[in-house]
């Protein structure tokens, strides 16, 4: 005979071995036990919850010879009729493949006709929310006034799809998912009754990643137990066939990102592909372990939110003290955009690499998340009584800033900004960096409107703008040690402070001190060491 899966063979063929379903299983069976059956009957969930396996129950129920408390007896003649699927009074209809109008004016045909034996002819229709709109309305009249012996059983993981006006003619049902803890119970249960050797960490992971469905849960045991046939099945083994990784590694992963260890993530992007674990699954359940940190992190004591072990748990707590609520929903929502980026690589461990990388680098943050995520760290450093200091290379011919204690000074005012653009020639001859006062020869100081408050370093060209970027620390501790004031500066080109100034002040003259100077260095001519880094 001819293997039959699990999810087939176990399939409940009473209301009690329904699980996580009591609400409805309850319902049901008080319905049949009062003799107050409805018409029609709408059962709502996500897959493999129950709802065609309830129906299926439901149906064999009602026509039952031998009823024992509400459950069919699976014995009588009606009853295995059903189970063996030959039953001329259960009809099974997949809508998906059955969704036009002629096929509703069948069934609208054939519901004149009483059961050939019991007392009702039942309709189950599967996936009802495919129906077209025409299917819809020509099941409106006879959904409503069925015979007395006729009864529909509309199933479908999405109700939305549903018109309102078939909605109000059925009894709905919604099923629940099924929590991790029942699914893993139901699994042991059915393991013992195989005779099939499994430990406790595997099957309660088989029923997280059933994700609320006991069908999904029980193909992927069926799949671990194929692989490791008649060996012992553990939480090893299960990773292996999934592709998944150990949660082990999801912590360290999350050490090495709030640590910026860029060697340590490499090495263990590494051992995550020399172990053949799947790029995507590993994001997936890096996106969950930083879920759960957030939970650890928002609410106390909420294990019972989370589908984790004790020890696990502990983990998850001691680890959230070390990352805020912005950290973590940044993440969340980087490897999520990941996770979608994913679905369309050719290469998936580069994409995955380069996130991990951006995370650890310092980049001008232009994403209100991205701040937030960099302030909580930052605030989080210093809690700790720990200077935050990323390790960079600096180019160079960069002039490093000198490491002086923080001297508190007060704001410049406008007559300072002023005292800047008149001394500037002095305070570039005070720089003894030769390389960087030939640079400054190209550059002079110019400042805005009373409302802003930065001094600007007017270059002659754009490249020349991006040399000077990388010395602007520098640059302010000897302008502020100058004046000795807190200044802010910035930089821009010629073109574009021109540019401003007309916009501003309109074609007023323009001709003053720093211009003429400007307009005598560019007779110059630039040697090439001033354009080399």
């Amino acid at each position: 005979m001819s293997y039959t899966a699990l999810y087939r063979k176990f399939r409940p063929d009473t209301f009690t071995s329904v699980v996580g379903q009591e609400h409805i299983v309850k319902t049901i069976k008080n319905q049949i036990l009062s003799n107050r059956v409805s018409h029609a009957y709408l059962f709502c969930g996500t897959r493999g919850t129950g709802k065609t396996s309830t129906a299926k129950i439901f149906a064999r129920a009602i026509n039952c010879l031998s009823p024992k408390n509400g459950n069919p007896c699976n014995e009588c003649e009606l009853c295995c009729a059903v189970l063996e699927n030959r039953s001329m009074n259960v009809i099974e209809i997949d809508a998906a493949s059955n969704n036009g109008v002629d096929n509703i004016r069948e069934i609208r045909e054939e519901v004149k006709y009483p059961p050939t034996e019991g007392h009702y002819k039942i309709y189950i229709i599967d996936e009802v929310h495919m129906l077209s709109s025409g299917a819809f309305n020509a099941l409106l009249k006879t959904l409503e006034e069925p015979p007395a012996h006729v009864v529909f059983i509309l199933a479908t993981t999405d109700p939305q799809k549903v018109p309102a006006t078939i909605l109000s003619r059925c009894q709905r049902f919604d099923f629940h998912r099924i929590t991790t803890e029942e699914i893993a119970q139901t699994l042991y249960q059915y393991m013992q009754i195989e005779n099939i050797s499994v430990e406790k960490d595997a099957i309660h992971y088989v029923a997280r990643l059933g994700d609320g469905s006991m069908r999904d849960a029980l193909s992927i045991l069926d799949q671990c137990i194929a692989f490791y046939s008649d060996e012992t099945l553990t939480l090893d083994k299960v990773l292996d066939v999934v592709g998944a990784v150990d949660n082990s590694i999801l912590f360290s992963m999350t050490d090495a990102i709030l640590q910026k260890n860029t060697i340590k993530i490499m090495n263990l992007i590494e051992q995550i592909m020399i172990q053949g674990r799947d790029i995507s699954q590993f994001v997936t359940e890096l996106i969950v372990h930083f879920r759960n940190i957030l939970i650890c992190n928002t609410i106390e004591n909420a294990q019972s939110l989370l589908d984790v072990s004790s020890e696990e748990y502990q983990q998850l707590q001691s680890q959230s003290k070390n990352i805020s609520q912005q950290e973590c929903m940044y993440l969340i929502k980087v490897f999520s955009a990941l996770q979608n980026d994913l679905k369309y690589a050719s290469n998936e461990r580069i994409l995955l690499e380069v996130a991990l990388l951006k995370l650890c680098s310092i980049t001008e943050e232009k994403n209100i998340d991205e701040i937030s995520a960099k302030l909580a760290e930052l605030e989080r450093q210093i809690k700790r009584g720990v200077s935050y200091a990323p390790a960079t290379t600096a180019p160079t011919n960069t002039k490093p800033v000198v490491s002086t204690p923080p001297v508190k000074r007060p704001p410049a005012l406008s007559e300072d900004r002023k005292k800047i653009k008149e001394e500037w020639e002095s305070i570039c001859n005070e720089i003894e960096d030769t390389a960087l006062k030939s640079k400054l020869t190209h550059v002079f100081v110019e400042f805005k409107e009373e409302s802003d408050q930065n001094v600007y370093l007017v270059c002659s060209y754009s490249a020349l703008q991006d040399l000077i970027k990388k010395d602007i620390p520098f640059l302010q501790q000897c302008i502020e040690q100058h004046i000795g004031k807190s200044i802010s500066i910035a930089t821009t080109t010629r073109e574009e402070y021109d540019m401003w100034h007309h916009t501003t002040y309109g074609d007023t003259q323009q001709e003053t001190q720093g211009d003429a100077d400007f307009e005598s260095l560019m007779s110059f001519h630039f040697p090439e060491a001033d354009f080399q880094e």
